[in-house]
């Protein structure tokens, strides 16, 4: 362990930094704005390919310009933009595959708050810890209506689960004592239990990055999940590296397939690329022939 002891630097000095260590910048005033406006910090995420080896010497390599670094940024921006949105079509089902499936078993409006239906207590109360957060700080007017006109303490599930973010709706779903209701909602997706939960997980990881916008498209992820020996709806016959975004890209193609078979997430990705040529699919995870795969050819 040391001390911290690197200090502040202005915009105008890090451009000079830069270039001193090899990056070609054409208009120095207009990189001065982007770094202010960004942030240094952010950027320097995108000058990671452009280094030589080794890359902590900072030195880029010859012919590396800014112009290039701020085109993998727009990239990454664009990428993390389409992630979300296309998250968001499976959030929205997953919610509602649940709600549907539990109420049915049940018959209780409000089981989501009723420890009886979830098997871990510790599990249930940090999950309820969640809940009270989203329901005291929610703005919907479902929600306002709900607590001027009930003297409820919660909404009902199919209404309390619209203002719970992914995260926490896939903690309902692992939390569920009867596994028949689970293999019943995971059976919506044509997947088993252990699977669902662990595809849902990363990409609610998934999701949270471009919440944050963090950087997305060479970001490695830290886990890995289950797969089905025998897939039931189109999938690959190459195994990608579960490690990077492409792979996310599957997930998330998959259960658009199910949800809207008619999706045009496949476009979406050529359209982007075209966009930005000088892209390394590669380095991304995309294999070679990708969308000749039955899973993007579907």
């Amino acid at each position: 362990m040391e001390a911290f002891q690197k200090q502040y630097h202005t915009p105008s000095e890090l451009v000079q930094l830069l270039q001193q260590r090899g990056l070609e910048i054409y208009n120095p005033v207009k990189a001065e704005d982007y770094i202010r406006h960004i942030g240094y910090y952010r950027l320097s995420a995108y000058f990671y390919p452009f280094l030589e080896h080794p890359k902590n010497e900072h030195k880029f390599k010859p012919g590396s310009s800014f112009e290039e670094v701020m085109q993998l940024y727009r990239f990454d921006r664009k990428l993390r933009l389409l992630l979300f949105n296309e998250i968001e079509k499976i959030e929205i089902a997953v919610r509602q595959a649940i709600v549907n499936a539990v109420c049915e078993t049940n018959h209780d409006p409000f089981w989501i708050t009723n420890p009886e239906t979830f098997a871990k207590r510790e599990k249930y109360n940090y999950m309820m810890g969640l809940i009270n957060k989203e329901y005291e700080r929610s703005n919907e007017d479902f929600i306002k209506h709900f607590k001027a006109k009930y003297d409820n303490d919660y909404p009902p599930a199919w209404e309390l689960i619209e203002i719970l973010p992914l995260g926490v709706v896939t903690r309902i779903y692992e939390n569920l004592r009867d596994f028949k209701t689970q293999k019943k909602i995971a059976k919506e997706f044509y997947l088993n239990v252990p699977v669902l939960q662990s595809w849902l997980t990363l990409i609610t990881l998934t999701r949270n990055a471009c919440c944050h916008h963090s950087r997305v498209w060479n970001k490695t992820n830290a886990i890995t999940t289950l797969s089905m020996k025998k897939m039931l709806r189109n999938w690959l016959n190459e195994q990608p590296n579960q490690q990077k975004v492409y792979y996310n890209l599957c997930l998330i193609r998959y259960f658009l397939n199910v949800i809207n078979p008619a999706n045009d997430l496949k476009q979406k990705l050529v359209n982007l690329f075209q966009q930005y040529p000088s892209i390394d699919l590669a380095a991304m995870g995309f294999t070679r022939g990708w969308e000749l795969e039955p899973l993007w050819k579907e």
